[in-house]
Order: C-alpha cells, then sequence, then structure tokens
C-alpha cells in the first residue's frame, strides 16, 4: 500500500519507491535514511551508506562495540544505530553530520572520564569525531563502561 493510498504525503525528497539494490537516501549532513529495525543487518546497511570517510569510523566503532560487549544488540532507531545490553537497555548510539560523526553514551555522565559533550539531557554524554581522530583507546574505555550501565530502556 502506498503512502498516497494511506492518505500520508511523503516526507520532503524521500524516495517513495525504491529498489532492493538502491541505496539508502542521505538526509541533511549525509546521515543515511534507514528504516527503524532490529539486529546487524539495519546496523550494517547504515554503515555502508555513511558517505566518505564516515563510514569507516562506523565499521571500527561496531567492530569495537562488538570485540568489547560480544552478546551486545544492535538496532536502527531515528536513522542512527544503536547498541545494548539485554535487560540492560541501549547504551549507545551514533549519528552523521556533515564534518563529523557524533557518539553518544545515553549514561555518558557516569563515564570516567566523562565525555566532552553535553546538551538538554543531563545523562546523555557524546564526542564529535572528526576525520583521523577516533582513539580507539578511550573508546573502548567507554564502551565498556557504558555498557555495564544501566541504558535507555527503549528495547
Amino acid at each position: 500500500m502506498t503512502d498516497a493510498i494511506r492518505g500520508r504525503t511523503p516526507a520532503r525528497g524521500a524516495a517513495t519507491r525504491r529498489g532492493a539494490d538502491s541505496k539508502p537516501v542521505l538526509l541533511s549532513g549525509g546521515n543515511p535514511q534507514i528504516a527503524k529495525a532490529d539486529g546487524d543487518a539495519p546496523v550494517q546497511a547504515y554503515i555502508a551508506a555513511m558517505p566518505g570517510w564516515k563510514s569507516e569510523v562506523g565499521r571500527r566503532l561496531d567492530d569495537l562495540i562488538v570485540r568489547i560487549v560480544p552478546d551486545v544488540r544492535k538496532a536502527v532507531r531515528w536513522n542512527s544505530p544503536f547498541y545494548g545490553v539485554a535487560g540492560q537497555g541501549w547504551f549507545a548510539s551514533y549519528h552523521v553530520f556533515t564534518r563529523y560523526v557524533k557518539m553518544t553514551f545515553l549514561n555518558g555522565a557516569a563515564l570516567h572520564p566523562v565525555p566532552p559533550g553535553s546538551g538538554k539531557d543531563p545523562d546523555g554524554r557524546w564526542i564529535d569525531l572528526y576525520e583521523g581522530q577516533l582513539d580507539e583507546q578511550q573508546m573502548a574505555e567507554w564502551v565498556r563502561q557504558a555498557a555495564d550501565l544501566p541504558g535507555w530502556r527503549g528495547f
């Protein structure tokens, strides 16, 4: 059933009909538009669609998280990959912007050292990753800590 039949108007710029082999639409800042779904496949589709050097950052983040949290749960929500632990909730997510990839820890205020980015959410903290600036040792430590904390319960 199409959006027109449902009485909905497709989002401006959204592809209304895509073949199985077509690439995802890149939203503002180059963020891939990936449908909400659970599992590794949608996360890998997101990573593959990340433009330029950002795809390598996504692959490195995904590999690092899987290495540290082997039973990690993955999903795409709000056009961003989410990582969680069953029974605890989501602990991390990342999102593509024009010049960087934003890695968010949902309970980042409890991490040591605390990631530098903060906003309205008193618990969430993030780090903006620019080309060539992924400190895998620090990221691994944050992932270890974050996976042990109670997460966001959006499962």
